[in-house]
């Protein structure tokens, strides 16, 4: 996991560097102060898939380039086979599995995501970002707080909504949880 953080760390330096944009506008548009941005950039501190989402939507980049390092090159059809995605780890309990990473132009972007349980008392960092979300739980149970709401969802239950509401996940029961997320 240390070095996948690593290496996206470096491949936001060279944004930011490249763009020669402020390491304060890049934290501004992440949701962060300016030190938390440096330890992103330098793989010290987590990278939440959502933040990378708002680097890649204004700066026109590909999410998969800062995720991968690598852009997408397929226009009519990406396969993915079970368990082959590319993923990253970008929290300790959270393992990202791209499932269209190959694909050029695409219009969403679909993950498998593995949440390993947390203790009850361990703080969950709310996330926000542009669009909507598709969540559909495939093994497990999900506690999902959005805004102020609190929700169970069990294997099969989907929902949509807002990603600019404060949202996070947790695995219930202690036991590993996975869902389908579509980032529209």
């Amino acid at each position: 996991m240390d070095e996948a953080l690593k290496q996206i760390g470096e491949r936001l330096k060279g944004l930011r560097e490249s763009l020669e944009v402020s390491v304060q506008e890049m934290a501004e548009t992440c949701g962060v102060t300016e030190e938390k941005y440096l330890k992103m950039e330098g793989g010290e501190s987590d990278l939440a898939v959502s933040r990378l989402y708002k680097l890649s939507r204004k700066y026109g980049i590909s999410l998969d380039v800062l995720m991968f390092g690598e852009e997408p090159r397929m226009g009519a059809y990406f396969l993915t086979r079970n368990g082959k995605g590319m993923s990253v780890e970008r929290r300790e309990a959270y393992k990202y599995q791209s499932l269209a990473s190959g694909f050029r132009g695409r219009k969403a972007d679909p993950f498998l995501v593995t949440v390993e349980p947390k203790s009850d008392d361990e703080p969950v960092d709310m996330d926000t970002h542009s669009g909507q979300e598709f969540d559909m739980v495939w093994q497990g149970r999900m506690a999902l707080t959005l805004g102020g709401k609190h929700f169970v969802l069990e294997p099969g239950d989907t929902i949509y909504f807002d990603a600019s509401q404060p949202h996070c996940m947790r695995a219930l029961d202690n036991r590993t949880l996975k869902f389908l997320a579509i980032i529209f």
